[in-house]
């Protein structure tokens, strides 16, 4: 995979990231509101708009989190792809290694018998050394890649922590709204038993 590809993937993570964390922000912005409006007893109809615009919030952050999952897994996939063409770049300087030594073997054993040989074997041999070269620059690009990569999976794993915290915050919102429904409700029935008497 070419190094540009990994540096999107670096850059809509980031945007990403950003994205979660104003969301975040937001959520927690929204909380707040909640929890000021429930001390001062706010009208039922300003508090069910809040409360929509809370879950609408969420299903937006629930959506960004979804994107930020696949991205994750081309990420996951491009590790894979980095670590197929490494082993392949490996095999391939072992065989360049064996075929450069048994080239200057034979070259050194005819040497006597025949000078032509002797400069195509010099010739093959600048030209593995540039391929060597070759390999060695893709083995460099292929080390930079995988270590942008570590750090991009290092986000990742400071964002799933990000994720969870998340989660419990919203299973706390739930518990809140719904324990102020239950109230609500409570309150309704309460009223209308006590117009009856």
């Amino acid at each position: 995979m070419e190094g540009g590809e990994a540096e999107t993937h670096l850059v809509v993570h980031g945007q990403l990231r950003d994205i979660v964390l104003a969301q975040q922000r937001m959520v927690h912005k929204l909380e707040i509101q909640i929890r000021q409006h429930e001390k001062d007893s706010v009208g039922r109809m300003e508090f069910e708009d809040l409360v929509k615009e809370l879950e609408d919030e969420k299903l937006e952050h629930s959506k960004t989190k979804a994107s930020l999952s696949k991205e994750s897994e081309k990420l996951q996939f491009a590790l894979g792809e980095i670590e197929v063409l490494m082993k392949q770049l490996e095999r391939e300087k072992k065989a360049f290694e064996q075929a450069l030594e048994s080239i200057k073997n034979k070259a050194l054993k005819e040497s006597t018998k025949n000078d032509k040989l002797i400069t195509k074997c010099s010739a093959i041999e600048n030209q593995m050394e540039k391929q060597e070269d070759i390999l060695t620059t893709k083995d460099n690009q292929i080390k930079d890649l995988c270590h942008l990569l570590s750090k991009q999976k290092e986000a990742l794993r400071k964002q799933t922590n990000e994720f969870e915290i998340q989660k419990q915050q919203d299973a706390y919102i739930a518990r809140v709204l719904e324990t102020k429904t239950k109230t609500k409700k409570m309150s309704i029935k309460s009223l209308s038993a006590s117009k009856k008497q």
